[in-house]
Order: structure tokens, then sequence, then C-alpha cells
């Protein structure tokens, strides 16, 4: 049984992306998986489809219904901002508590594969008190860390590994996924980040929904991660 919670160095970084190219190398591999999102902001019903619980569920071969949304992403705010802040908006909040324990119950039930991805980066803050980093280390489950190749992405990601060190979690994969439009080569980009982190495992991956099934990345982040 597999468990693993996908983070990132911020927001739009592709953790989705990610997430959903290892949810169909999985499945054309005969495995069953299953992912969560379980915290989202932004989200508009009526563009549930291209949101990224939509596309969560597209890869996993699931309609996209109220229920299905519900059970992948309990926490829903419409604001595209920080889950405390959009939820604040609305009256409402996360509770830390609840959410960890909707977590460990998806991981204690997962018979095979189980990806969930979190939200934004690793200190984005859930409520007055807790962010991803303390939800993370509530589950102390493998952790895969996905960055770009913009500039400021060596310091976000050195600082990235050193808080999830100080954690005590394991990081099994650093995913550089190529930024859109970016001046910085990704190349030089996944070598200076060796230079620092060399015990932990980089897969460079092209940002191109068109290749997402056929990406040979995918295949060697699965297997990293199994």
């Amino acid at each position: 049984m597999t468990a693993i919670f996908i983070t990132g160095t911020g927001t739009d970084i592709g953790k989705t992306f990610v997430v959903a190219g290892l949810i169909r190398h999985w499945r054309a591999a005969g495995r069953h998986v299953d992912a969560l999102k379980p915290v989202a902001t932004g989200f508009t019903p009526a563009e549930a489809g291209a949101s990224d619980i939509g596309i969560l569920l597209a890869a996993l071969g699931r309609s996209v219904t109220p229920a299905e949304i519900e059970r992948i992403s309990p926490w829903r705010f419409a604001a595209p901002l920080s889950p405390d802040m959009a939820a604040r908006r609305e009256g409402r909040s996360v509770d830390f508590n609840t959410l960890v324990e909707f977590s460990q119950k998806a991981v204690a039930t997962n018979t095979d594969t189980l990806l969930i991805e979190g939200i934004g980066g690793v200190m984005v803050p859930l409520d007055r008190s807790h962010t991803v980093l303390d939800w993370m280390a509530a589950l102390q489950i493998p952790v895969a860390v996905i960055t770009g190749t913009y500039l400021g992405s060596l310091s976000h990601t050195l600082t990235c590994l050193d808080v999830l060190k100080r954690r005590c979690l394991d990081v099994k994969v650093l995913v550089v996924n190529e930024t859109a439009d970016s001046t910085v080569n990704q190349h030089d980009t996944t070598e200076t980040l060796l230079q620092f982190a060399p015990d932990i495992p980089v897969v460079e991956l092209q940002r191109d929904a068109a290749r997402l099934t056929e990406n040979a990345a995918f295949a060697q982040i699965a297997r990293l991660l199994d």
C-alpha cells in the first residue's frame, strides 16, 4: 500500500498536473489508485470540470458529480486565496483536527495507491494556527515536492526542503516541473538543487499536457514513490 502527500513550493506550480499524470500512469499499469484534494480554493461549481478537482476526477475515470466532488474535496471555497482567508470570507473555517482525521482514515483504508494533494506551498495557512506543513507532519506519510524553473525557485525549493527535514518528513522525490516562459534553464536548476540536496532524487518534467500519459518521467516518479 502506498500513500503519498503531494506538496509544492507555491501555488500554480503543477501539483495537480503531476498527480493526474501519476494517476493515469498507475491506472494504465492496472493499479487501483485514488486521489484526494481535501482543501480547495477558487472553486466555482459551474466550472467544476475545469477545476483541479475536475482534473483529478477525470484522471480517475470518475464523473464530476456533486457526490464525487464532496468525496475527494470536502473543504471548498470560492475565493482564490489561502484557505484561512477564503474560509473567513464565507464565515467558515477549516477544522484542522477534522481534516487530519479525514486524511488519516483515507490512508488507513487505502488498499493500493493513494495520493493526497495539498494546497499551495508548504507554509500556506489552513486556519489561524495551522499550515499545510502541520497537516503533513500530523500524517507522517512520504512526500513528493513539486517545484518549477522560475527565477527564485531555488530559494523557495531549498527552504521547503529544509522545513520538511526539520519536521522529520520523508521526501521521496523532487519534481522540477518546467515553468512556462521561464528564463531559467531546467537542467541548470536541477544541477544546482542536486548540489544542495544530494540525497533526494530529482526528476525533470516537461509541462506538456499533450504528453501527459506518454512522458517517461511519470514512470520514473512512480518508481520512486512505490
